[in-house]
């Protein structure tokens, strides 16, 4: 059995293996070598090991992890998928076993180092010795020295454990916290006032245009995933080829093959997060007895929960012992028999789907990847667990598909509301939701986290700002080519600002000042391009008003949050909430009194005292997550462009920071005509190094709103690389 491995001008992996599971080997370790550091992490955060050596700051992550039980959930959907799917359970572990080849190099000095030459991305040579070339030995990741850590090793069921923990916030259970928080503070009202019905918290833009709407006749899908923005980033471009089939595709370090974003050649899929509701919170009655502890359940009994107790080592701070509770419902993931931490009595419990079914959905990867038409996307979907997507996909017959994919349960209205009390009947999961299909209108598909297809299943909603914008620029023209569709990616016309305006021109009476920054902001053209004064004035008004808002006395004790576990805090904080619900706020009928023509001047005359010096681009700068500091990192962040409802999604929090730590993780537009029309790019770089010549090359084209070429060639490839050559199973080729 052989493998190849070879990068383009970018860096980018294209792996050719004679099988799926040398394939998934190869892709193990090629991502090793690209992305040790961050497999590192990652592996460590979905353990609820991170605090061990980045400090205090993780330990409240660690707990959540511990608590909720992942690594134990990940664990046993692996010995279900081995039970019910040996051939992806062996896939998974070639991958994991690449994996671990590829970290023995990271571990300082027990493997072959970097070769060079021009489109090299820098992996080993040959164990044997056959390489043609006498290379040194392979520096490691700079980040373990910094953390004093050395890779540790993966296990079969660590890429669903990665896979879970990358996950579990995403459909945001803790907004039923903010729910139920906001409701004991303001009323039942205040729910719709502050629902992300106006402006979300998270977003990703997704579109499909059937042929008739292009230059070729044949399909096109393109969109971005808006998540935090990390260094290295969470998608990894990727080329896998074998016989069974050749796929381009959005990677996520840590899990094998392709799940979000992929073209096989004949067909093409992408997705969006569909909003569903499909985690709950239970409100738990815990006893102790003894050395255990009970629960209250519905039938009005106690019965006996799992308990034990886990140690988390935390950075310069020692041990922390944690106690990990389980009821029928689920884990324990806040307070427990003794209360939250400030002696507050409550406990509460997580229901997710994986946990209860011991299925993750990985059963979906392979035939993804083997897919041919629509019909198999849609068959490879069935088997999708979570997160719950809406998917998009064409195929070069003329097949569309619009669905729902994953596993959303059947209960109570009230459990997707809010916390519900376990110990009263009605409350229990009763089956699962038919994921809904839609189809497309005059050719075109828009995916957005808007209320839509997915509507029956979720709560909240983004609102339709970027959906709306991304319809009406499709429909400015009739045919569109995947050359032209990077203008979508690129637009900054915030709809949202309409509610502020309209404030801004009712008001009467302004000073000089004021009156002049009135003026310039009504006459900005609602664009937050990054050299526009306007846009830096119209973000400093709204952000002096978000903060006037939640500092009213009326609206001021809702910042006073339950004492929640620090990771759950985000979703309960005052000031993003009146910031991403401005638009409700303004336009209501009335805000509890609120005189909100008082709070607009008050801001107004706040900023004219004090005017932005700068276009928006001065402040508003991408800020990426880091595990680690680095020291290696520009010192300047890079200027951006957009906002929140733009479709170039760069989400700021208005009232606390102009700088953007969420937005477009990739870009990409897949062509259903000829594949190598294809385009797409990532924030940073292919490669997770620092130092190696693709650890930032594509950041300039990201900022510009530009792609880099898909390439599926090989024997193109072969001309762009220096040393091609073919390796045993156990080696690893440099191209």
């Amino acid at each position: 059995m052989s493998a190849e491995t070879y990068r383009d001008a970018w860096g980018i992996p294209h792996l050719r293996a004679d099988s799926p599971g040398e394939l998934a080997r190869a892709q193990g370790r090629v991502t090793a070598r690209d992305r040790a550091w961050q497999l590192e992490a990652e592996r460590h955060r979905a353990q609820g090991t991170s605090a061990a050596f980045l400090g205090p700051e993780a330990f409240s992550w660690d707990r959540l992890v511990r608590r909720a039980r992942l690594a134990d959930t990940a664990r046993r959907c692996f010995t279900a998928l081995e039970e019910k799917d040996p051939e992806t359970a062996a896939w998974v572990r070639a991958y994991v076993h690449g994996v671990n080849e590829g970290l023995a190099l990271h571990r300082g000095g027990d493997g072959p180092g970097h070769g060079g030459g021009p489109g090299h991305g820098g992996d080993p040579g040959d164990r044997d010795g056959s390489h043609p070339r006498d290379t040194p030995r392979h520096p490691p990741a700079p980040e373990f020295a910094r953390a004093a850590l050395a890779p540790g090793r993966w296990e079969p069921w660590t890429p669903l454990a990665v896979w879970l923990a990358t996950h579990i916030l995403f459909a945001g259970f803790p907004a039923k916290l903010w729910r139920e928080h906001i409701t004991a503070r303001l009323g039942p009202d205040a729910v719709a006032l502050f629902a992300a019905d106006g402006p979300g918290t998270t977003g990703s833009n997704g579109w499909l245009l059937s042929g008739e709407r292009t230059t070729t006749g044949h399909a096109l899908i393109a969109g971005d995933p808006h998540r935090w923005i990390e260094d290295p980033g969470v998608y990894q471009q990727v080329h896998l080829s074998c016989p069974e089939f050749d796929v381009v595709g959005l990677a996520v370090p840590g899990v094998p093959g392709v799940a979000h974003f992929g073209h096989t050649g004949t067909v093409a899929w992408a997705i969006t997060n569909a909003m569903s509701d499909y985690q709950d919170l239970y409100h738990e009655r815990l006893r102790r007895t003894g050395a255990g502890v009970e629960a209250l359940d519905p039938d009005g009994t106690w019965r006996r929960a799992a308990r034990h107790t886990e140690t988390i080592r935390v950075a310069g701070e020692g041990t922390v012992e944690v106690e990990v509770i389980e009821t029928d419902r689920g884990p324990v993931i806040a307070g427990g028999p003794e209360g939250l931490d400030d002696g507050t009595p409550a406990a509460l419990s997580l229901r997710y789907p994986p946990r209860v079914t011991s299925d993750l959905g990985f059963g979906a990867l392979l035939p993804l990847l083997r897919a041919r038409t629509v019909a198999d996307v849609d068959r490879a979907l069935d088997a999708w667990a979570e997160p719950v997507n809406v998917v998009q996909a064409a195929d070069t017959g003329g097949g569309l598909l619009h669905r729902v994919a994953g596993r959303v349960p059947v209960r109570a209205e009230a459990n997707g509301l809010r916390p519900v009390p376990a110990w009263e009947p009605g409350h229990e999961w009763t089956g699962w939701h038919t994921p809904p299909r839609a189809g497309l209108a005059d050719g075109a598909a828009v995916m957005a986290n808007q209320r839509g297809l997915a509507t029956p299943l979720g709560v909240e909603f983004a609102a339709p700002h970027r959906a709306d914008r991304i319809a009406a620029l499709l429909a400015g023209r009739r045919r569109w080519s995947a050359a032209d569709l990077s203008a979508i990616h690129t637009d900054t016309h915030l709809s949202s600002a309409g509610p502020l305006l309209d404030h801004l021109t009712a008001l009467t009476g302004l000073g000089p000042e004021a009156t002049d920054l009135r003026d310039r902001v009504l006459a900005w053209d609602r664009r937050m391009d990054a050299r526009s004064t306007g846009a830096a004035a119209y973000a400093a008004v709204r952000a002096a008003v978000v903060r006037r808002l939640a500092a009213h006395p009326v609206l001021a004790p809702a910042s006073v949050a339950p004492a929640y576990p620090e990771v759950l805090q985000p979703w309960l904080a005052l000031v993003p909430r009146v910031a991403y619900a401005l638009e409700h706020l303004l336009r209501a009928d009335d805000l509890y009194g609120i005189d909100r023509a008082a709070v607009v001047r008050a801001a107004l005359e706040e900023v004219a005292a004090r005017p932005p010096a700068g276009p928006w681009g001065d402040t508003h700068r991408l800020t990426p997550w880091r595990a680690l500091p680095d020291p290696a990192a520009p010192a300047d962040a890079p200027a951006l462009a957009g906002d929140h409802d733009c479709v170039l999604c760069t989400s700021s929090v208005p009232g606390l920071t102009d700088r953007a730590a969420r937005g477009p993780a990739a870009r990409y537009v897949w062509d259903l005509a000829d594949r190598g029309n294809s385009r797409w790019v990532v924030p940073h770089g292919a490669s997770g190094m620092p130092g190696s010549p693709h650890h930032r090359d594509q950041q300039p084209l990201w900022l510009a709103g530009e792609l880099v070429p898909v390439i599926t060639d090989f024997d193109r490839l072969t001309l762009i690389c220096t040393h091609p050559h073919t390796h045993t199973s156990t080696e690893e080729t440099d191209a």
